[in-house]
């Protein structure tokens, strides 16, 4: 996973910085400057290609697993709509490249894979921060893991519904855009493709459950009524992070589907909503771990 994760970040920089000239092709300058600026971007464009292969290929590799043993079951997880977004950004922009015209997103499928590893890496982090064998022993880890199964049903339930609007979404915007404007047509679904991706939403009741074992593990004199409210916090917590970063994409789906928002602008936001989400399963913690905790009466009535 580390491995993944340093090539992608890796190739994303680098891209990112070849792809910089592509973004000066409409500022005004004399015809020979503009003339070598095209024979840089073709020659950028070729190695942005090069770096982007192994991202692809190798760093996006679980996604690629995930997705089609999703599809050969007849179902949809978070891993489809993300495969989708990678090909659609990559195999248009290596079309462009190949035949030298055309808009290409490789920073976008970069910045994209870059970005969902790390919001997976963060989930992981999170269910691993409780200690092997941590569940069986105590009452209050038993209670907390009980509590996760409830609390993973609602929300993966709800992610499947987000992400299946969003897909329809992004198709139907996509196929408006190719009839009335076809350069802008790969970009709307993209950046669409990419705000559908529920990563938020799957990381929000683990990095809260997760925040719960952290704080039962700081505080093992906790009280039953103490314990009780530590799980109420933890669901609170979890869908404050489902339904907040599940606003946050709706409220960019109609900016994105205007074509106001860039695909690698969509990978940038998928990052902050996973990132929101870390945070306010660590303001949690920090609440009930010992020390820093807040009095109890004053965690319920908040």
């Amino acid at each position: 996973m580390l491995a993944r994760l340093g090539l992608a970040w890796l190739g994303m920089m680098q891209v990112m910085m070849f792809a910089f000239p592509g973004y000066l092709r409409n500022k005004p300058m004399s015809p020979e400057d503009l003339s070598f600026l095209d024979e840089a971007i073709i020659l950028l464009n070729w190695i942005s290609l090069v770096l982007t292969v192994p991202v692809v290929l190798y760093c996006a590799w679980p996604v690629w697993k995930g997705a089609l043993a999703r599809i050969r079951k007849a179902g949809i997880s978070m891993d489809v709509p993300v495969a989708l977004g990678i090909l659609a950004a990559f195999v248009p922009s290596t079309y462009a490249t190949l035949a030298n015209q055309g808009e290409v997103y490789f920073e976008s499928v970069t910045m994209f894979v870059a970005f969902l590893l790390t919001a997976r890496y963060l989930e992981y982090c999170a269910r691993q921060s409780v200690q092997p064998g941590a569940a069986a022993q105590s009452v209050a880890h038993r209670r907390i893991e009980s509590a996760r199964g409830a609390m993973s049903a609602s929300s993966d339930q709800v992610a499947l519904w987000f992400t299946v609007v969003q897909l329809a979404l992004a198709f139907i915007a996509g196929g408006i855009w190719l009839s009335l404007a076809p350069e802008y047509a790969v970009a709307v679904t993209v950046a669409l493709l990419v705000i559908s991706c529920p990563c938020a939403l799957a990381m929000s009741v683990p990095t809260a459950v997760s925040a719960a074992h952290a704080a039962a593990m700081n505080r093992p004199d906790l009280s039953g009524a103490e314990l009780d409210a530590l799980i109420v916090a933890a669901k609170r917590t979890a869908n404050q992070s489902l339904y907040g970063s599940m606003l946050w994409h709706l409220l960019l789906t109609p900016l994105a589907a205007l074509g106001y928002v860039q695909p690698w602008l969509a990978a940038i936001t998928m990052l902050i909503s996973s990132l929101a989400v870390a945070g306010n399963a660590w303001r949690l913690y920090r609440r009930w771990s010992g020390g820093s905790a807040l009095p109890l009466s004053a965690v319920v009535q908040g």
